[in-house]
């Protein structure tokens, strides 16, 4: 995907991070050059993770993520802390902002620790340099600033742009499949669940960087697929469904022309496919009483035909011809503890970003628990899974 893109899940995620009174609002506002968060002497004043989709010169599109303090006590503190580290799971860059006057303590050294342990890049910004007598040296990793004079925020907004640079996602989400010139015909169905007046995120991005690529797209419903596909001098480079429609369209579509799935492509692009796949397996080995997780990274109204809530549910019943318990989660709500599921099927993620999806299938994974995808489910309930994996050899390969 373009990096001017404007979708918040598609930009560079920066979390600032640390103790309460650190400072950590002021560097905010400092580096955004915008008042994003409420600064007070008062600790524990950022209460929730506030977060900025913004423009941020000399990094381009990014996420700016304020977190509240990491040593907050009480109920409501083990909530906000609760929220920071939520916020974590969702960050490329972090920022340990540690107070000039006190130096590093046991709380900044557990946020270190947790950055390594998650493989976040992070930069250590010592604030409030105006109150000491001498301000040390910045290294490849440290940087001492001041919010109120300014001191220092020029040199981290450049140290943030380097790491930004490297942590930016270089593949696409159509690579390998399509090329310049080539042709895909995208199967949109317009049902009682479609939002009203627009395609939806994944459509969207899909025809983008077909644009952006070079090649062609027709965009078609389902009903309108096989006068389509006859009207093509040559046969699509690849056949990309909503997956609600894969049987459907699976008849219509010929043997000898790849297709997959939106939701198939996107938990290749932000997730782990080969994962997904292997986990698709648990559908053969449910039992009465089994629990599933369905998870949503959107917080869309239900409608009567909702396929997280309903359409799915029903078509696992029936291929399993098990009772089974489905329980549901939407936005960035997603159990602490997954031990009690027998499987997790998760959407697309496309208003999730990388890191968050990607530590959602290594949790599972950690906690012992398969964890497939809305598309693959449906393929697999569907009897097409391997055809849904064709354009994709390493996934097919776990098929055997």
């Amino acid at each position: 995907m373009n990096s001017s893109t404007p979708v918040s899940a598609e930009r560079i995620h920066i979390g600032f991070f640390g103790k309460r009174n650190a400072g950590k609002s002021s560097l905010v506002n400092a580096v955004t050059g915008q008042n994003l968060s409420v600064v007070s002497p008062v600790a524990g004043t950022t209460t929730d993770t506030v977060q900025k989709a913004m423009e941020l010169l000399p990094l381009g599109p990014v996420v700016i993520l304020d977190t509240p303090g990491f040593d907050d006590e009480g109920a409501l503190g083990e909530l906000r802390v609760k929220k920071t580290r939520e916020a974590l799971r969702r960050t490329h860059i972090a920022v340990l902002a540690v107070d000039s006057t006190t130096g590093i303590g046991d709380t900044e050294k557990e946020l270190l620790r947790l950055f390594e342990e998650a493989g976040i890049p992070h930069l250590t910004v010592f604030t409030k340099s105006d109150l000491l007598e001498t301000v040390p040296a910045e290294t490849e990793t440290e940087i001492h600033v001041s919010a109120q004079s300014g001191a220092g925020i020029r040199e981290l907004k450049e140290k943030l742009a380097r790491f930004t640079e490297e942590e930016k996602p270089q593949k696409a989400l159509l690579e390998g499949i399509i090329r310049p010139g080539d042709t895909a015909v995208l199967v949109v169905p317009l049902d009682e669940s479609a939002p009203k007046g627009r395609l939806i995120l994944p459509q969207q991005q899909t025809i983008q960087e077909l644009l952006l690529t070079g090649a062609k797209a027709m965009v078609v419903r389902d009903t309108e697929l096989p006068d389509a596909l006859a009207a093509l001098s040559e046969k699509p480079s690849v056949v990309i469904t909503d997956s609600q429609a894969f049987g459907r369209v699976a008849k219509m579509t010929p043997a000898d022309v790849p297709l997959t799935s939106f939701s198939i492509l996107f938990v290749r692009y932000k997730g782990d496919l080969c994962a997904a796949v292997r986990g698709a397996a648990q559908l053969d080995k449910l039992r009465d009483g089994d629990r599933i997780l369905i998870s949503e990274g959107c917080t869309h109204h239900r409608q009567c035909g909702d396929i997280g809530t309903v359409k799915l549910p029903a078509w696992i019943r029936n291929y399993t011809k098990k009772e089974l318990q489905f329980e549901f989660t939407s936005g960035r709500d997603f159990p602490e503890d997954l031990s009690s599921y027998a499987l997790v099927i998760h959407c697309g993620g496309c208003m999730l970003n990388d890191k968050e999806m990607q530590n959602r299938t290594r949790y599972a994974a950690r906690c012992g628990v398969p964890m497939t995808n809305y598309g693959i489910a449906i393929a697999q309930i569907h009897g097409i899974l391997r055809r849904s994996l064709s354009p994709f050899p390493d996934a097919l390969a776990e098929l055997g």
